[in-house]
């Protein structure tokens, strides 16, 4: 255990999550719409530079009491939990720098898919290309405990079963889930085949329960989809705590 590492890393993803909210806005669009450019009264926002991408969420024009940053707060708490968690049980190992770094592309990535069930493509397919190269990275340094060539596999592997599942049933998942499924793959191959397996199977036990404690609540009705991508990022956060500990 290491205390310091910890705290550092829960300050990183408090503040990391804290520059979610617009982010999150503004990809928060339907499927086949453009990115928002507005906020909720109409106001533009910033261009497309970091500066129009990154920030609390509130509109410079409108007044504060009409955008409270409860999403500012949800984001940064999630991140920086989970950022705690895989410090905690990974250690000072040269890995860890790349899960911080993909902790909040996860987190942004959730908040999307559960508010318009939508994995933007500016966001898994970079999330994969970062995974798979920060790892490569990481694997020239000593004290890793993974395999970087085992990690592509994995990648390619899990992204292959989940292309087979969206072509069975493209209603029950979305291609956003098959190109999210490269990134966990890629993550916990890094460990080996039981977390690819445990990784995913996390996942998909906690989305049937979520789509089941929705039916019981008459949210929703059998065989309606559900935001797969929050489930996916659990499990493979699950995945990688447990394989942190193991190694």
């Amino acid at each position: 255990m290491h205390p310091l590492l910890i705290v550092v890393a829960a300050a990183y993803g408090a503040l990391a999550g804290a520059l979610l909210a617009r982010p999150a806005y503004r990809f928060a669009a339907p499927a086949g719409e453009p990115w928002r450019e507005a906020c909720p009264a109409g106001h533009p926002l910033p261009g497309r530079a970091v500066g129009g991408w990154l920030g609390t969420g509130r509109c410079a024009t409108c007044p504060p009491e009409a955008a409270p940053p409860r999403s500012v707060t949800r984001t940064a708490v999630v991140a920086a939990g989970c950022c705690a968690l895989l410090a905690a049980c990974v250690g000072a190992r040269p890995e860890l720098v790349v899960w911080l770094l993909a902790v909040p592309v996860a987190v942004l990535l959730a908040t999307v898919d559960l508010a318009v069930q939508r994995l933007p493509d500016p966001l898994t397919l970079p999330l994969a290309g970062g995974l798979a190269a920060g790892l490569g990275v990481a694997a020239l340094f000593p004290g890793t405990a993974g395999s970087w060539p085992r990690a592509l596999l994995g990648g390619l592997a899990l992204a292959g079963c989940y292309l087979v599942l969206f072509l069975i049933n493209p209603n029950g998942m979305g291609f956003g889930d098959v190109k999210l499924a490269l990134s966990v793959g890629v993550a916990l191959g890094w460990y080996g085949w039981p977390a690819v397996l445990a990784g995913t199977f996390v996942g998909f036990l906690l989305a049937a329960g979520y789509g089941f404690a929705l039916v019981i609540a008459g949210r929703a009705g059998r065989g309606e989809a559900v935001p797969f991508g929050p489930f996916m990022a659990l499990g493979a956060l699950v995945g990688l705590s447990v394989a942190g500990l193991a190694t």
